[in-house]
């Protein structure tokens, strides 16, 4: 196995705003070619790092991405694991979240970092956020510890001085550079003077168990929001969708709904087909406490299980990846209650 002498990052450009820069003569923004990067960050050239890239051809607009791009940039990962100590992917800020998180899952006994960031502003700009946000994103993805094992042995969001893990992670922001948050996880570090990494919160690795890669994905999901005045009749056609195995139900406050007797038993009709309903807030702080009032108890009752203080990103892509496997609804519903990436709390773990 090739192992360099100096730190070796791979950077994957998907898309986005940070790979693109202005046409001088059109004022339009562009995608440009990733292999001229040290000529656009030649702070670069200060790294003693083995610096490579991957991009995609053609870029794609973050809004336009999906299973299939998480698979590849999957298989990019698996390809060159051996030969890079981490990995930065630039990708668009718009669905970086749900990128993220599908990757926690995807990358089973992960031990390296996979570090995703991006911009506000295209990195040509005088202003942009985006030169800060790689050059940091690059030093924490080859950061290691005195025994060559990984700081940061999992898939994370860098972005304005926070690194966030990635199935934790929210985008709140499309205006500030403060794009993200993690609003139930704190912070795994904080760049300024020096990264300052909080350890304690950092998932553990072991390097001796080989990375296993995942590519299966069903997408046969929706996501419910409860508000005032919702319909029977909707509810009821969008619970009987064509091959529909799960729906996210987006409950107030602690997963409290609706008590009307046509609403718990369409609920307890699909969940007794064997599509898997998971019960979270929309409250972006919080946990989902369905023991809490008789509301969520009703919920239980109806076979709806609880998503915890998980992202919506976090469970959507962990129900398609789950789904993708050919589970059975009972050993999904046990794997939706579980932790597998670090993605939610769950009382008394």
């Amino acid at each position: 196995m090739f192992t360099p002498k100096c730190p070796s990052v791979l950077l994957i450009y998907t898309g986005g705003t940070i790979g693109m820069i202005e046409n001088p003569e059109t004022g339009a923004l562009e995608a440009f070619d990733f292999d001229q990067l040290q000529e656009n960050v030649p702070e670069l050239k200060r790294f003693n790092y083995r610096i490579a890239s991957y991009q995609f051809n053609p870029p794609i607009d973050s809004s336009d991405m999906e299973p299939s791009m998480w698979a590849k940039i999957v298989k990019i990962i698996h390809y060159n694991y051996d030969y890079f100590d981490g990995f930065v992917i630039l990708h668009g800020t718009d669905t970086m979240a749900y990128t993220a998180s599908a990757l926690s899952f995807m990358l089973e006994n992960l031990s390296k970092p996979i570090i995703l960031t991006g911009s506000q502003l295209p990195i040509g700009m005088l202003r942009t956020d985006g030169k800060e946000n790689l050059i940091t994103s690059i030093e924490i993805a080859a950061a290691k510890y005195p025994d060559g094992t990984a700081v940061v042995p999992e898939v994370c969001i860098f972005f304005e001085n926070h690194l966030l893990r990635g199935n934790r992670t929210t985008k709140i922001n499309a205006e500030n550079f403060n794009a993200f948050r993690s609003f139930n996880y704190p912070a795994l570090a904080t760049a300024g003077i020096h990264i300052k990494y909080n350890y304690e919160r950092i998932r553990k690795a072991d390097p001796s168990i080989p990375m296993h890669p995942h590519y299966a994905f069903d997408t046969n999901v929706i996501i419910l929001t409860i508000f005032p005045g919702i319909q029977e009749k909707i509810v009821n056609t969008l619970l009987h969708t064509p091959g529909l195995r799960a729906v996210i139900l987006k409950t107030y406050g602690s997963g409290n709904a609706p008590q009307q007797s046509w609403f718990i038993k369409l609920l307890k009709d699909a969940t007794q087909r064997g599509i898997v309903i998971v019960n979270i807030s929309q409250c972006q702080t919080g946990m989902v406490e369905m023991e809490r009032y008789e509301t969520g108890l009703h919920l239980l009752d109806a076979g709806v299980i609880s998503g915890y203080d998980s992202t919506v990103e976090s469970v959507l892509t962990k129900l398609m990846f789950l789904l993708g496997h050919n589970l059975t609804p009972k050993e999904i519903r046990n794997e939706m209650t579980r932790p597998i990436a670090g993605e939610f709390t769950r009382p008394g773990l």
